[in-house]
């Protein structure tokens, strides 16, 4: 895409309705690459996006949102989660509250052996569910939407979270890394396997969990 067809695409799309339209499973742009980000929109068109992308986050509702799950194929990605949980769920999944952030070409890897298993959704899914293992603390690298540098360790729920906006900015979705029989309809996933673990998911629906630490969620 060049840079004249990325900033008509997303002045389009700034200048439509808000919140954005969060493109589903099947669109190719959620598949490729994401295009690192070098200051193609300039300042103030970055600041608008930001916002829209923030706002599209909280409607949906949702805890990330990517650019490519707005059709924009950006390495730049939104965060926040007020991690409104229980007590119980939040020490078995390392959830606590993360203020709003952005990362702008993100990359991150894992420290240390120890993983987390639990059920994750996407915007980009709707409807579904299923356990990911991901590791449990990573350390992220990349710049915020001034262009500081960023590199920070990230633990429990929130590594999960960078864990999974990231991937989308390399195409992949967190259905490419599920244990698959544990695909669960929201329904299902509400009503049957709302634990602060996925072990009775694990134990009935009849795959295997992690030997190291189990927590996690996005």
């Amino acid at each position: 895409m060049t840079h004249t067809e990325l900033t008509d695409l997303v002045d389009s799309l700034l200048d439509g309705p808000s919140p954005l339209p969060v493109v589903s499973a099947g669109d190719p742009v959620l598949r490729g690459p994401a295009a690192p980000y070098e200051g193609q929109l300039g300042d103030a068109r970055l600041e608008r996006l930001v916002r829209v992308m923030r706002e599209t986050m909280h409607a949906a509702p949702g805890v990330g949102l990517a650019a490519p799950q707005v059709a924009i194929p950006l390495r730049l990605a939104v965060i926040e989660d007020p991690a409104e949980v229980s007590d119980e769920v939040r020490a078995a999944r390392g959830r606590v509250p993360q203020p709003f952030r952005v990362l702008v070409n993100p990359s991150y890897e894992p420290l240390g052996d120890d993983r987390a298993a639990f059920f994750e959704g996407c915007l980009s899914v709707p409807g579904w569910q299923a356990v990911v293992v991901r590791p449990a603390r990573v350390r992220l690298r990349g710049q915020d939407e001034r262009g500081r540098e960023l590199d920070e360790e990230f633990s429990g729920w929130p590594a999960r979270i960078v864990q999974h906006e990231t991937d989308h900015l390399g195409g992949t979705l967190y259905l490419d890394l599920a244990e698959t029989r544990s695909l669960s309809s929201t329904e299902h996933a509400v009503k049957r396997w709302s634990q602060p673990t996925p072990a009775l998911a694990a134990e009935e629906l009849g795959f295997t969990l992690p030997t190291c630490r189990v927590s996690g969620e996005s």
